[in-house]
């Protein structure tokens, strides 16, 4: 079966269309940005989520700079993501989310300065 190939807008890498993962960079959204609260598609430049409002530019908890809610702080490229308690899950969540987008377990796990 023939798989059509696209390119990661993280890294540029040619990957499967149907992937999770970016294998080269690992993100988790390698063809395009996702809400860190409700996962619809969003793009840099947006100030809020058109699905549920949330706003789309918050303070990197380690340089303290406005970034966008990526999987990386645009300024200083640190992650801001942290991992799911829930030890069956694991799943990488926005530093900010109050439950797990995958499982739903309370967050409590916190990125700081």
């Amino acid at each position: 079966m023939a798989s059509y190939k696209q390119t990661c807008i993280h890294c540029g890498t040619l990957i499967d269309r149907d992937v999770r993962f970016c294998p080269t960079c690992g993100s988790q959204s390698p063809f395009g940005y996702l809400c860190p609260s409700c996962l619809r598609p969003i793009a840099p430049g947006q100030p809020l989520c058109a699905g549920c409002g949330r706003p789309l530019y918050v303070s990197c908890p380690h340089c303290g700079e406005p970034t966008f809610v990526g999987e990386r702080c645009d300024r200083c490229g640190q992650s801001l993501m942290v991992r799911c308690e829930n030890k069956r899950c694991g799943a990488l969540q926005f530093f900010q989310n109050q439950r797990c987008t995958v499982c739903g377990k309370k967050c409590k796990a916190k990125l700081g300065k």
